[in-house]
């Protein structure tokens, strides 16, 4: 058995944490996106339950980037969450049967198909994003509004960081 000299056998050497990553704050950051994230994921499922019963939560954010951007491919939905064709696929065909998206033909490409919300999906995806909002509103409602804008600011740049 080959010893790799940090005590491991046969194992990669771990790489090395970034400089700073132990500082309070990015560590105060990754507890706080912890916790952020985990609530997301269980409001994911109640929103999605209460567009339709039967809606996977997984396929709720697929709505509001229908809601958001319009029509779109296939692929540029499954580009955007991260999942590939097969998956989506899967997906789309799910939402079709609960009636929330309909497909149409592309008129840029006779060959693609364009994914489009049902005015049934845009409905229910609508109501329950303003009632979202108006919890947020309320949960919030003791935060100076320059706070909630600086917050979404963050929040964007974040993202937009993420993504590199």
């Amino acid at each position: 058995m080959h010893e790799d000299g940090n005590g491991g056998a046969g194992q990669a050497p771990s790489p090395e944490p970034a400089p700073g990553v132990d500082q309070p704050g990015f560590l105060a950051l990754e507890r706080e996106l912890t916790v952020l994230l985990r609530r997301a994921r269980a409001s994911q499922g109640e929103m999605a339950r209460a567009v339709h019963p039967d809606l996977e939560p997984s396929a709720y954010g697929l709505l509001v980037r229908l809601d958001e951007c319009g029509r779109q491919r296939a692929t540029e939905l499954a580009a955007y969450i991260g999942v590939g064709k097969a998956t989506m696929s899967r997906q789309l065909r799910a939402l079709e049967q609960l009636g929330l998206v309909a497909r149409e033909p592309d008129p840029a490409d006779g060959r693609a198909w364009l994914v489009a919300l049902t005015q049934e999906g845009h409905d229910r995806v609508r109501r329950v994003r303003e009632a979202r909002r108006a919890r947020y509103a309320g949960r919030l409602a003791d935060w100076d509004p320059a706070e909630v804008t600086e917050l979404a600011r963050l929040l964007n740049q974040l993202n937009r960081g993420m993504e590199k």
